[in-house]
């Protein structure tokens, strides 16, 4: 070898070597990729070459022929860099700064509706798509790829190539009882945007004040305008909003109305409309168009018309159920209601499930529902292969994917586990969701994905976001993540790289949920009787008599309350360790603690009652013993029930007030209208009692007031006899 190439060697192997690491640690390889924690997960991506690189301040460039979507998507960047990572960016011409290029020129020709491409190289990251939704969906990928070393933002050099699986990606917001404030409701909508959400079925119930009939909605319900507003507003975010006002059950909210008590199918129950009441219509028709006035511009609208328990029971109807079956009976009110809607240009959605009117009990005779009905009910299409949904869709139906619906349960969304009536352990609801959602995603079977978040217990809508975003995630892309890795993609997205300790904590207010259900007789409204609490005995007669019972009886409950205390004391300190932490979305966090607070007093509270019969036991005990004993055991009874009451109060008001940061007071009335409350036939938990107060009814029945009452009286008879 000559002497000359044999020096440089080595100099060039250095050269070489520093060009490969340089390289390297600017470039993402195959587990890198695989640690991305975007959600959805792209379709495609690929290592493209150098990460982009820059210091904080950028460059926007758009297209000179950008719709107002496209400005408004670009603009929407601009205002979440600042807000998020503190990072400036002003439009511009490419090349001035590092620069990011929206473009809906530059376009694969293969790139699916709603679909992008996003390249991210040395000095520029592109993001281009074919229609106004993908551009924007590629800014939302985008905000998740940034991340923070020293002094410099990164955003790894990849190439994504991104389509979603399922074209209409629905969340169904259910507030039949309760109203979230206007400022909460377009936060909300801004959310589900970030993870590609694009309609909102928003089951609103009397929260809107429909002008026709404007007793129907309750104090404070939004008006004409701000609906219209949420409307506009949720477009440009392309999310469009549907409106879901029940049709035939689920209509308490209208027939409590005493002027309305005529249309009911049976006098006793407010809870559905007679099909046959040619008022029924002429009412639900005046609603809807109030409805379809407030969401203009929307596709669909939604009449809901689940769970018609007593359909088919008045005289008239009995007869029709002969002549058409109970399904004919039930399609023939969705026909009417259809035919109606569709006059007014909008497509008609509807809980039916496909094929529905063959395979129930009581199918439909001569009668089958309108072509081009959006299904949108079932657990499981009755079929592995979903053979009724693609019957259905065959027919002319479109097929809406039923995210299937968590257990019902105060408080916390089960996410871990739900708990069967004899309380048997099931998987929760995200392993629910995944097993469902992601190869019916891959099927191509399905025309949308609706993700229900049924209100029966009143959990505040920021408990129901994993149950949304997992949707989302599995909905766009069946086939990324799996289900543990999407669990650790929401924590790190949703409540940022800060957050610790997340599993955990949904575990343990997962069990806590359960345990607050399982107390007092809150259960008896799913699961029927399961005895009634009873409060320890008070002492009597100059004697201290008492029948000691309450911790043989309660000793399961007073061993389990206390193991569920020391629960919630470590889900406290989570919590507390997260907002010192400084996550995201910190609201969460104080809903999570005044939820955990609750389950805490109800522990302490079976805590509270066994000491009070301990220290009736040793007033008992003492009573010819030591005077002064068992009289300062029986003021350490009262002092027990009067620190139970008070803490209480002090738990119930501080969730009341931290739930009511976002939404309406329940039950409230104003100057103008008072609230009307009556209770309805599917009797839900949360809508035992008008305001919160349904949350600790079933303790409050315990009536510990009255029996401090008595027991004070007690105690001044016993300061006269006891030192007799």
């Amino acid at each position: 070898m000559n002497r000359k190439v044999r020096n440089q060697c080595p100099a060039l192997l250095i050269f070489l070597l520093f060009i490969f690491v340089l390289y390297t640690a600017n470039t993402l390889n195959a587990s890198d990729i695989k640690a991305l924690t975007l959600i959805p997960y792209p379709q495609q991506v690929k290592i493209s070459g150098p990460d982009f690189v820059f210091a904080g301040v950028l460059t926007i460039v758009l297209d000179k022929s950008a719709t107002v979507s496209d400005r408004f998507a670009a603009q929407e960047l601009i205002a979440d860099l600042k807000s998020e990572w503190n990072i400036i960016a002003k439009f511009g011409i490419r090349g001035t700064n590092p620069s990011i290029v929206l473009t809906r020129h530059k376009v694969p020709g293969s790139l699916k509706d709603q679909g992008y491409q996003l390249i991210s190289r040395e000095g520029e990251v592109t993001i281009s798509a074919s229609q106004e939704d993908g551009l924007f969906y590629g800014t939302q990928t985008l905000l998740q790829l940034i991340s923070h070393t020293g002094n410099d933002f990164r955003i790894p050099g990849l190439t994504i190539t991104d389509w979603p699986d399922i074209n209409k990606r629905a969340i169904h917001y259910d507030t039949k009882h309760h109203q979230d404030k206007a400022a909460y409701v377009k936060t909300f909508i801004k959310d589900l945007s970030r993870y590609k959400i694009n309609m909102l079925v928003w089951e609103w119930e009397d929260k809107f004040a429909y002008p026709s009939h404007p007793e129907i909605g309750a104090p404070g319900a939004f008006t004409m305008q701000e609906m219209q507003e949420f409307t506009r507003y949720a477009r440009q975010y392309h999310i469009q909003i549907v409106p879901l006002v029940q049709g035939l059950g689920h209509v308490s909210f209208i027939l409590k109305w005493p002027q309305y008590k005529n249309l009911r199918e049976i006098a006793s129950s407010n809870w559905e409309f007679c099909p046959l009441k040619s008022g029924s219509y002429d009412l639900l028709f005046d609603l809807w168009k109030d409805a379809i006035d407030a969401t203009p511009g929307s596709e669909y609208f939604h009449i809901g018309s689940d769970e018609t328990y007593e359909l088919g029971e008045c005289e008239q109807c009995k007869a029709k159920v002969i002549e058409l079956g109970r399904s004919g009976l039930y399609q023939l009110f969705i026909n009417r209601s259809a035919d109606f809607l569709k006059t007014k240009g909008r497509k008609v959605m509807a809980w039916e499930t496909p094929m529905g009117w063959k395979t129930s009990e009581s199918p439909a005779k001569g009668i089958e529902p309108v072509k081009g009905l959006a299904l949108t009910e079932s657990y499981d299409y009755e079929t592995p292969g979903q053979n009724y949904a693609k019957d259905a869709r065959s027919l002319g139906f479109e097929v809406f994917a039923y995210d299937p619906n968590p257990g019902v349960v105060p408080l916390m969304v089960p996410y871990d586990f739900e708990k069967g009536e004899r309380g048997e352990e099931r998987p929760g609801s995200l392993e629910k969701s995944y097993n469902f959602l992601s190869p019916v995603a891959k099927s191509g079977i399905f025309d949308g994905m609706i993700c229900t978040s049924w209100d029966d217990d009143d959990l505040h809508n920021q408990m129901w976001m994993m149950h949304f975003v997992n949707a989302a995630a599995w909905s766009w892309n069946g086939s990324n993540p799996s289900l543990n890795k999407f669990r650790t993609s929401f924590f790190t997205s949703y409540y940022g790289n800060s957050c610790t300790d997340m599993d955990e904590l949904y575990r343990l207010l997962n069990e806590g949920a359960y345990y607050f259900a399982g107390t007092m007789e809150r259960n008896v409204w799913h699961y029927g009787e399961i005895g009634k609490t009873r409060l320890p005995d008070l002492p009597r007669g100059d004697a201290l008599e008492y029948d000691p019972f309450w911790n043989t009886e309660y000793k399961g409950k007073v061993i389990q309350s206390e193991d569920m205390l020391t629960r919630m004391n470590r889900a406290l300190q989570i919590i507390d360790n997260n907002k010192k932490a400084g996550v995201k979305h910190a609201y969460d966090f104080e809903i999570f603690r005044t939820n955990a607070e609750l389950i805490k007093h109800t522990c302490l509270t079976f805590k509270d009652l066994s000491d009070l019969e301990y220290a009736i036991k040793d007033a008992h005990v003492n009573r010819f013993v030591d005077y002064n004993v068992s009289m300062n055991s029986l003021m350490k009874a009262q002092q027990i029930v009067e620190q139970s009451l008070k803490r209480r109060e002090t738990v119930f008001n501080d969730l009341v007030n931290t739930y009511d940061e976002t939404r309406l007071p329940r039950g409230m009335s104003t100057p103008d209208k008072k609230y009307f409350w009556q209770q309805d036939r599917a009797r839900h938990f949360a809508f035992r009692r008008p305001d919160m107060s349904f949350l600790i009814w079933d303790e409050q029945k315990l009536d510990l007031e009255n029996y401090l009452e008595k027991l004070k009286a007690y105690i001044a008879f016993y300061k006269v006899v006891g030192q007799e």
